[in-house]
């Protein structure tokens, strides 16, 4: 150890799983690629995906690792969401169209609308058409 400046990193790299599921991998990634297509109540559970492999192509390891690769092959097929962050300042506009009542009578205005993200501060105003003149 008094050899090395810092600990040398971890010699594993990329995914590893029992060697007795090296061939199973690609079926169990189908019936996971088909389930996407089916109602979520008709979906394999790991148990399920576990028997289907022992029973129909001759698998001879146990449910754990069955059930590992199932969790992670979820968690990697999973959508993600990159949240939005707002500065402050930073501000989304929009024109937009509405039918109102005015003097009891139907009116059709345009109005400008523009929020600012980062305090949840909407303005909106009102105008009667959507030009530079009316807004300036």
């Amino acid at each position: 150890m008094l050899a090395f400046p810092a600990p040398p990193e971890h010699g594993r790299t990329g995914v590893s799983y029992s060697r007795k599921l090296s061939g199973f991998t690609e079926t169990i990634d189908q019936i996971l690629e088909d389930d996407r297509s089916v109602h979520a109540k008709q979906r394999h559970t790991a148990v399920r995906i576990f028997e289907r492999l022992r029973d129909g192509h001759g698998f001879t390891g146990g449910i754990t690792i069955v059930r590992d690769y199932v969790a992670g092959a979820k968690l990697r097929s999973r959508e993600v969401y990159i949240p939005l962050s707002h500065k402050p300042g930073h501000a989304q506009v929009d024109f937009g169209e509405a039918d109102g009542i005015i003097g009891g009578k139907l009116v059709r205005f345009h109005y400008f609308c523009m929020d600012l993200p980062h305090s949840d501060a909407p303005f909106i105003k009102a105008y009667p058409a959507e030009v530079a003149e009316a807004f300036l």
